[in-house]
């Protein structure tokens, strides 16, 4: 099982964070995906009894933070889906006016 001391500290957690990405190597970044998705997988498996109350508040942020990410996905992709359909209709209206146009020159 995963221990607790393997775990990112809230306070490094939280540097992450806030470290703009361009002041952050390659190999920083790198080093923060992995640790951030051992931390995320620790998270789950380790008994809420287990953790210290860091950890705790740092789950529960990141568990707001991911939901409120794949809802905010959520709602871009219904936007996106939204625009692409009112381009189509918009798009089939002016076909068929087109259309009509050309039937009534052929005439």
């Amino acid at each position: 099982m995963l221990t607790s001391r393997r775990r990112k500290d809230l306070s490094s957690q939280v540097g992450d964070k806030v470290t703009p990405d361009s002041q952050k190597s390659t190999t920083d970044k790198i080093s923060e995906n992995a640790s951030g998705a051992y931390d995320k997988a620790a998270s789950a498996v380790q008994p809420e009894s287990e953790k210290s109350t860091g950890q705790k508040v740092g789950d529960s942020v990141r568990s707001d933070a991911d939901s409120t990410q794949n809802k905010s996905g959520s709602l871009l992709d219904s936007a996106k889906d939204v625009a692409n359909s009112a381009s189509e209709s918009v798009s089939n209206a002016a076909s068929s006016l087109t259309g009509s146009t050309e039937d009534a020159a052929k005439s």
